[in-house]
C-alpha cells in the first residue's frame, strides 16, 4: 500500500478505536478533563503494550544501540500503572542496563561516545524506579535498592560537566555544558538531558551544576542582550540553537534577519532551553524566560518541529513532543495564547496529535528517520513520556 494511503488507513483505525470518526470528530473540550485524561491514559497503555511486545531477549530495546533507548523505555513503563516497577519486563530491562555500569559511576556503552546521554537517561530511569516504589503502600522505610545507583550517576554527571575541573573558565564557550563524550564539544541537547536527569533525581536547585549550566544555556540563546557570543550580537529572536561552540551551531541552519544572516532557532532546542532555564531556577518573569516564551508563542505548532526548514520540518518531531510537554509542565500554564491571540490547551492538542499518529499496534514512528526516530521503540517512548509529563498517572481527575 502506498505510504499516504497507509497513513490514512492507520488514522481511521486509531480514531475508531477511541470511538471517534473522521466526520464530526472533535477533541475533548476544556470542560471535559476526565475524558481527555482517559484518552491520554489509553494512548499510553497501548504504547506500553507495544513496548512489552518488542522487548529483546537480553532485556533491552534497540539493544545494539546501547543502553539509552532501553532506559527511556523503562522509564515510560515504570510510570505506567498497568506495568510498574515490579513487572518482569522492567526487572529484565534494569538488569540489562546495569551491565553497562562503569567504574567511574557512569552507565554507558564501551566506546564512551554517548556517556552523558546514556548516563542521564539512566539516572532519570532509576529516579522513576525509586519514586514508583515510594508511592506503593508496602514501600520499605530504609533507602531503596536504587539509592546508590542514583548517587553514583549524579556524581558522574556533575564531574562530566565542562567546568574548572577540565580547565574551563566561565569565559570559555564550553563552560557549563555537556556533550556526547569527554573529548566532544558540548551542546544544548546533552546539557538539557543532564539537567533533566538531575532534576528528576531530586538534586537541590542550589547545587552549583545548575548555575554553571545556565552560563552555557544562555550562550545558546539567540538574545543578544544576554548572550556574550559574537554570533548572537544584536539578535532578538528569543529562541535557542544547538551549541555556542565553534562560533555557534544550529541544526536549522541560518535565517535572514533584517538583511543579516543569523543562526536559526528551532522548536526542540527552544523548548529544551526554556525548560532548562526553569530547572536552573530562573523565575517565570525573568526576561530570558519571557523572551523564549514569546518565541514559543510566535512559532506555535505541533504539526512539525517549529521553524525548522520546510524540507526538514519533520526531523526530530517526537523528541520535540517530549521536550514540549516537559517544558510546558514545568512552566505550569494550562493554556498558551499564541502571537495571533489564539488560545491553545496544549495538553488537548498533544493528545489530538498523538491520537492521529499512533499506529494500530500502539506504536509511533517518524518517517523522517533522523536522530534514530525511525526506531519505533524510541518514538513510542518519546510519545509516552510526553503524555506522562502532561498527564501524570497520580493526577487523574475524579469522574
Amino acid at each position: 500500500m502506498p505510504g499516504h494511503l497507509r497513513q490514512r488507513a492507520n488514522l481511521i483505525c486509531v480514531r475508531m478505536i477511541f470511538g471517534t470518526f473522521l466526520v464530526g470528530w472533535r477533541p475533548a473540550t476544556a470542560a471535559d478533563d476526565t475524558q481527555l485524561h482517559q484518552q491520554a491514559r489509553e494512548l499510553i497503555r497501548r504504547g506500553a503494550a507495544f513496548l512489552l511486545s518488542v522487548q529483546e531477549p537480553d532485556g533491552g530495546w534497540a539493544a545494539d544501540t546501547g543502553p539509552g533507548i532501553t532506559c527511556l523505555a523503562l522509564k515510560a513503563l515504570i510510570q505506567e500503572p498497568t506495568v510498574g516497577p515490579d513487572h518482569p519486563a522492567v526487572k529484565r530491562g534494569v538488569e540489562f542496563v546495569r551491565r553497562f555500569a562503569r567504574e567511574d559511576g557512569g552507565i554507558y556503552s564501551a566506546e564512551g561516545l554517548l556517556k552523558n546521554y546514556e548516563s542521564s537517561v539512566a539516572l532519570s530511569m532509576f529516579a522513576a524506579l525509586e519514586q514508583a516504589i515510594a508511592h506503593t503502600a508496602s514501600a520499605p522505610s530504609q533507602p531503596s535498592a536504587y539509592a546508590e545507583d542514583i548517587a553514583r550517576l549524579q556524581r558522574f554527571l556533575k564531574d562530566n560537566q565542562w567546568d574548572e575541573g577540565e580547565g574551563k573558565t566561565p569565559q570559555d564557550p564550553w563552560y557549563g555544558g555537556a556533550g556526547y563524550g569527554r573529548g566532544r564539544r558540548p551542546d544544548l541537547s546533552n546539557t538539557q538531558m543532564m539537567l533533566e536527569a538531575l532534576h528528576d533525581s531530586g538534586l537541590p536547585q542550589d547545587d552549583p551544576v545548575y548555575r554553571k549550566a545556565l552560563v552555557f544555556i544562555q550562550r545558546c540563546h539567540m538574545l543578544g542582550e544576554h548572550n556574550d557570543q559574537p554570533f548572537a550580537r544584536g539578535s532578538s529572536q528569543g529562541g535557542f540553537i544547538y551549541s555556542p561552540a565553534g562560533g555557534g551551531e544550529s541544526k536549522a541552519e541560518t535565517v535572514d534577519v533584517n538583511g543579516k544572516p543569523e543562526l536559526r532557532c528551532y522548536g526542540s532546542m527552544t523548548y529544551a532551553g526554556f525548560k532548562s532555564m526553569l530547572y536552573a531556577g530562573l523565575s517565570r518573569d525573568d526576561p530570558r524566560v519571557q523572551a523564549a516564551l514569546r518565541w514559543i508563542k510566535r512559532y506555535w505548532t505541533l504539526d512539525s518541529n517549529p521553524n525548522m526548514p520546510e524540507k526538514r520540518s519533520q526531523e526530530g518531531l517526537f523528541y520535540y513532543y517530549h521536550v514540549f510537554a516537559r517544558a510546558l509542565s514545568a512552566f505550569g500554564e494550562n493554556v498558551i495564547t499564541d502571537a495571533a491571540g489564539r488560545e491553545h490547551n496544549w495538553r488537548r492538542e498533544l493528545v489530538e496529535k498523538l491520537i492521529a499518529r499512533q499506529r494500530p499496534d500502539g506504536s509511533w514512528i517518524n518517517d523522517a528517520d533522523r536522530w534514530m526516530e525511525g526506531i519505533p521503540a524510541l518514538t513510542t517512548t518519546y510519545s509516552m513520556l510526553a503524555l506522562q509529563a502532561a498527564f501524570p498517572a497520580q493526577s487523574a481527575p475524579t469522574p
